[in-house]
């Protein structure tokens, strides 16, 4: 039998109540399909500033180096803000990206069918099932690029730069083919390379690659436009394969099109395999050990693990289709309408497993 080890950091605010959600789930799946899973549990952002000191303890990124993948809740809150931007939780969050190697990150925007009217978009827009992945590079460009203040004339000026080379370029990029080849076989690169040289050097680069994959369509957009046609006919997207800072904005848009923020996951890859998976909302300190937040968005996370991390795509099927069964019963007070039960966060996670039990 089949065993992982999994690095688990619980984080700050709510993450501590959405991880044992999803733990939860992770046995109840491991004992439907047929293996076992061991946790080690490490600190990160502002619980480990409190324990030690700093956001990212040396013993962290040990435990997650030595795992198979890592779950992570949410890091950060109000109580940590007056700290030096060095030390503040974030830091772990970005140092723990870092220290894995994790150059590529995997955003899902994904319409459950009984969230539909939650929608922000029109029905006729959304017109049929949609489900986009974005792949952002993470580790390169403007946002890590050589930056500074200078004095002009007597005038402060700031200046940040946007910097790729080949091989950044071609890692993200064969994340995005290898991803449209196990979808629809449709890959969308957005830049900007009617005005910046490294979208041109971008743009480039991946259409050499796609020779590599004939079976793949590829399309290229400007990042202006795939902004518009994100909300004006999001279907015509599969996958999408952008830069740090233009999949920054554009993970964030395309997300919203599933009505809730309590419902995204996403995926964090390096080139070991072995990846950190996490919700991409944030701590919500003010409803922290309330019993209220969603774990939907990290129960889905670990659907996203079983599937690129671990080898278990039919354990992550099983997950999303719960997920799917429970929504047509049962909200969380985030995405809660008349008609549904409202439940707390625990009750959602038993309601998951037990869904899980029945398929």
């Amino acid at each position: 039998m089949q065993n992982y080890k999994i690095a688990v950091l619980k984080g700050d605010g709510i993450g501590p109540e959405i991880v044992n959600e999803s733990i939860k789930v992770l046995d109840a799946v491991a004992e439907k399909c047929g293996f076992t899973v061991e946790y080690d549990e490490a600190l990160l952002g502002g619980s480990a500033i409190d324990a030690v000191g700093v956001p990212l303890p040396d013993e962290t990124v040990a435990k997650c180096k030595a795992a198979d993948s890592t779950l992570l809740g949410a890091v950060g809150g109000p109580k940590w803000d007056s700290l030096p931007g060095n030390v503040r939780p974030e830091k772990g969050l970005l140092g723990i990206r870092s220290a894995l190697g994790l150059f590529a990150n995997l955003r899902p925007a994904r319409i459950f069918e009984p969230l539909r009217d939650a929608s922000p978009l029109r029905a006729d827009i959304i017109n049929g099932s949609l489900d986009i992945m974005v792949v952002r590079e993470l580790t390169g460009g403007i946002y890590f690029g050589e930056r500074g203040r200078l004095n002009e004339n007597g005038v402060e000026a700031a200046y940040d730069t946007e910097k790729y080379s080949v091989t950044e370029i071609e890692r993200i990029a064969r994340i995005g083919f290898d991803m449209a080849m196990k979808r629809s076989k449709k890959l969308c690169s957005v830049d900007k390379a009617n005005v910046l040289e490294s979208s041109r050097l971008w743009r480039e680069t991946v259409t050499k690659m796609s020779k590599e994959y004939p079976e793949v369509e590829l399309s290229f957009m400007y990042v202006d436009n795939c902004a518009m046609q994100l909300v004006r006919n999001p279907s015509q997207f599969d996958v999408i394969l952008t830069s740090n800072i233009f999949g920054d904005i554009l993970s964030d848009e395309a997300s919203m099109i599933s009505g809730s923020i309590g419902m995204l996951a996403s995926a964090s890859l390096g080139a070991s395999g072995a990846g950190l998976y996490e919700p991409i909302h944030g701590s919500a300190p003010d409803i922290a050990g309330q019993n209220k937040a969603n774990p939907l968005a990290t129960i889905l996370s670990v659907a996203m693990m079983l599937k690129y991390s671990l080898g278990q795509p039919e354990a992550s099927d099983v997950i999303e289709k719960a997920v799917a069964e429970v929504l047509t019963e049962a909200r969380t007070p985030d995405i809660y309408v008349d008609g549904f039960r409202k439940v707390t966060c625990s009750e959602m996670g038993d309601l998951v497993c037990a869904k899980i039990k029945a398929l």
